[in-house]
């Protein structure tokens, strides 16, 4: 029988602490219908388009967590396939924790979260550093983003992704957000100036 996608995280010890503590048998059902979506859907990809920063984790061969912010411009995390994400690596400290990560434990987690609308997703999978393909990296490379220099490619394979739920997510916004917000009020001050001028 085929192991539920659900199952990369609920081992077999969070399901009895599940069913100690009374959540077993909803996630059960979930788990009966195959877990977890693995494929990326018009719904995943137009939330994925629109961040401009995600969580990534990783861990030494040993499970030693580690996890690393990346940002870009909104789209920087790319699409490739159903089963695929990619995006630019920018060279930084040059620590390369999550490169060794990777080379000695595959397993990757992204966390991704959209404060402002209170939304987070969750994707477990695999990752992989590409460092000689200049085409990739080009392709993965917003031309207008001058922060950094990509050094190489990282890839990632879905094994399973899961909405999260709102709960206890503050709301933030981005400047972007805030600007957009505020000016309707900048245009009203400016009109009525005009008005008080006029009157002058």
């Amino acid at each position: 029988m085929t192991k539920p996608t659900s199952d990369v995280a609920f081992t077999e010890t969070v399901k009895a602490i599940q069913e100690r503590k009374g959540s077993r048998k909803g996630y059960a059902r979930m788990e009966d219908k195959g877990g977890w979506a693995d494929r990326i859907t018009d719904d995943l990809a137009a939330f994925i388009a629109a961040r401009d920063s995600f969580y990534m984790a990783t861990a030494t061969a040993d499970g030693q967590p580690y996890i690393q912010h990346r940002g870009g411009k909104p789209g920087f995390l790319n699409v490739l396939d159903d089963k695929t994400l990619a995006f630019a690596d920018f060279s930084g400290n040059r620590q390369y924790l999550t490169q060794g990560n990777l080379e000695d434990n595959p397993k990757a987690f992204l966390f991704l979260m959209d404060y402002a609308n209170r939304r987070r997703i969750k994707i477990w999978g695999t990752a992989r550093m590409v460092e000689d393909d200049a085409e990739l990296i080009r392709r993965l490379t917003d031309a207008d983003y001058a922060e950094g220099t990509p050094e190489r490619a990282v890839l990632f394979e879905i094994t399973a992704w899961d909405v999260n739920c709102p709960q206890h997510i503050t709301p933030r916004f981005t400047e972007a957000d805030v600007a957009r917000a505020v000016q309707p009020l900048y245009d009203r001050i400016r009109e009525l100036e005009a008005e008080l001028a006029a009157r002058g």
